[in-house]
């Protein structure tokens, strides 16, 4: 049975990128439930990133929400999406505090700090976003 070629039978449906977003107040937020979520959302992409990736992208998002917790009062989302072209994990960490995030001179004596420098030396890009109530930080971690 051949079946006529219409604009119906001809269109294509891709399927739908893998996404996550969670909204956390501050004293709910869980540091490995972020990871985790990483983790179960990379490994519903094809072909599955390297373990190197997934580990990259990890830390990213636990530096980024950690950041929101330390530095931000009230709620704060964590947004997760698989883009394509180059083929990356976009983060996004959404807080209600509108100061950026700033890069602190490297210091091997002094704990903490250096989060914000490992997230930009792993990711492809960083931004910040000012909103009308706080920003969007948002780093993009390769997956290829």
């Amino acid at each position: 049975m051949d079946l006529p070629l219409t604009a119906d039978t001809m269109t294509r449906t891709t399927p739908e990128l893998p996404r996550y977003s969670r909204r956390w107040d501050t004293d709910t937020a869980s540091l490995p439930e972020a990871r985790d979520a990483v983790a179960d959302l990379l490994a519903r992409v094809r072909p599955t990133p390297s373990a190197r990736a997934v580990q990259d992208a990890q830390l990213v998002a636990s530096e980024l929400v950690t950041n929101a917790l330390k530095h931000a009062p009230g709620p704060f989302t964590l947004h997760m999406e698989v883009v394509l072209e180059p083929t990356a994990l976009r983060i996004s960490v959404t807080d209600s505090s509108p100061r950026p995030p700033r890069h602190r001179p490297p210091n091997p004596e002094r704990v903490g700090g250096h989060g914000l420098r490992l997230v930009s030396l792993l990711c492809g890009s960083l931004e910040v976003t000012p909103l009308g109530r706080g920003k969007r930080v948002t780093a993009s971690v390769a997956l290829a």
